[in-house]
């Protein structure tokens, strides 16, 4: 008995250095044949995770600088520096992409209406929203705030409308503009209109709701003047 456990060990020790023999020879046949390639992939690999942090940290530095001179920018502005403050948001929105340039952009705006620039403040607003390479969200903004500017300058109903319209036909369409076509239409004396769209902004579920209480406030009014 105490033989054949011997034996039986012994063959399960041979059978295993067989198969492992095999192994071997067919990794190294695997490795003759493609053992070029697989040093190829593996240094393909490292390369590529390599670069990918490279890049990956090149791009937050990259958009550290944009932030922090976005941010020197608005500092000058705020203290009334606004040829120095024009002259990063111009790099900005000439040198960089994103959302730091369409923010550029904006402040550019900002700045020309404040040296009471205001043809310059409209072209830039302008040239924005034509602008397809701007952000759909940038569009809007320029939009609402060149429509807020010319509702505010008294500019006719026919330049304003055609700036605000557009952002109330989508299912995301914008409250706010909303808020300024009702402004609109009391300024044109159609009260009735104008609490048609305060309505609206009532029953909105995006409105916020300080814009709610705005809009419910302006229907009391005008319910009152009636």
């Amino acid at each position: 008995m105490k033989n054949k456990l011997q034996n039986k060990i012994e063959e399960d020790a041979l059978l295993r250095e067989v198969v492992e023999e095999v192994k071997n020879e067919e990794l190294q046949k695997i490795w003759n044949k493609y053992g070029l390639f697989i040093i190829i992939g593996i240094a393909l690999v490292l390369t590529l995770t390599v670069s990918f942090e490279s890049i990956k940290a090149w791009q937050q530095r990259k958009n550290q600088e944009l932030s922090n001179a976005y941010s020197i920018a608005l500092s000058l502005q705020n203290q009334g520096r606004f040829d120095e403050s024009l002259g990063i948001y111009n790099t900005l929105a000439e040198k960089a992409s994103g959302i730091y340039a369409d923010l550029a952009k904006i402040q550019i705006a900002n700045v020309y209406l404040e040296q009471d620039r205001k043809d310059d403040a409209v072209a830039v607003l302008q040239t924005m929203i034509n602008d397809t390479d701007t952000s759909s969200q940038m569009r809007d903004i320029a939009a609402l705030k060149l429509a807020s500017y010319k509702l505010d300058g008294n500019a006719p109903a026919s330049e304003i409308k055609p700036l605000l319209e557009p952002l109330l036909n989508d299912e995301n369409g914008s409250d706010v503009a909303r808020e300024l076509l009702a402004m609109l239409y009391i300024r044109e004396n159609n009260n009735a209109q104008a609490k048609i769209e305060y309505e609206k902004i009532t029953s909105s579920a995006k409105a916020s709701d300080t814009l709610k209480a705005r809009a419910r406030d302006m229907i009391n009014i005008l319910e009152e003047t009636n």
